[in-house]
């Protein structure tokens, strides 16, 4: 069953800014060698339902930043970072820790961990995706109780919150001529509900409100993480 979420969120990969063109993912014999740029990968740390640690490494950095953003500012771990929020959504419950760049050498040469390759229509790997499971939880015996045990440990630390009304997909060229008074369709109708998310993951929708002549949201559903370990 855990093999089975990681393989999942391997396919998540291929929607990745990796490519402009469709990408395959093909899962690695345990043990292969770390791939050369494994010493600088994205890196992050999921808790959770079962928790793992995620590497995320690529051929080419400055393709993908010239190409995804980094005009703009952009970092490889900001560019990539919600490819592993997207893998890290077939895990279950849990929260996925901030991306950083990192030396994943040892994890994407662990046999115990899955390590996967992705490959453009040429078939060049162009990235290696690698999940392993994390010593900070038992995958096969913990319950819902024990997930919460453990995240009470670090219940001091913040996180942040985010209120999202919706969303949509820009191509760089796109995003260098937004002008001030330029109108960006997102993806939801008017009145729709708001998601609010938690370090990047749904936990809850609500509805725009305005307290003080500041915005705020009123929570109207909390998602069931219980029924997404089903």
């Amino acid at each position: 069953m855990i093999e089975n979420a990681y393989v999942a969120a391997a396919e998540m990969l291929r929607h990745a800014p990796l490519s402009t063109g469709e990408l395959v993912v093909t899962e690695r014999p345990a043990g292969s060698p770390a791939p050369a740029t494994a010493g600088a990968a994205v890196t992050a740390s999921y808790v959770g339902a079962p928790s793992a640690e995620l590497a995320l490494a690529v051929a080419d950095s400055e393709a993908i930043l010239a190409g995804a953003g980094g005009q703009v500012g952009l970092g490889i771990a900001d560019i990539l970072h919600p490819s592993l929020v997207a893998a890290a959504e077939k895990l279950g419950s849990g929260v996925l820790g901030a991306s950083a760049v990192a030396d994943a050498s040892e994890l994407f040469s662990d046999p115990s961990a899955l390590t996967f390759a992705v490959s453009d229509t040429d078939g060049a790997e162009i990235a290696w995706f690698s999940i392993r499971a994390s010593s900070t939880y038992s995958a096969g015996t913990a319950s819902l109780s024990d997930v919460a045990g453990k995240l009470g440990r670090i219940s001091n630390v913040e996180m942040a919150l985010t209120v999202e009304i919706g969303r949509t997909r820009m191509s760089v060229r796109d995003v260098l001529s937004v002008e001030p008074g330029a109108v960006i369709e997102l993806d939801r109708s008017a009145g729709s509900p708001a998601d609010v998310l938690l370090n990047g993951r749904l936990i809850a929708r609500g509805e725009i409100v305005v307290v003080d002549q500041d915005y705020a949201v009123r929570i109207t559903q909390i998602l069931d993480m219980a029924e997404e370990l089903v």
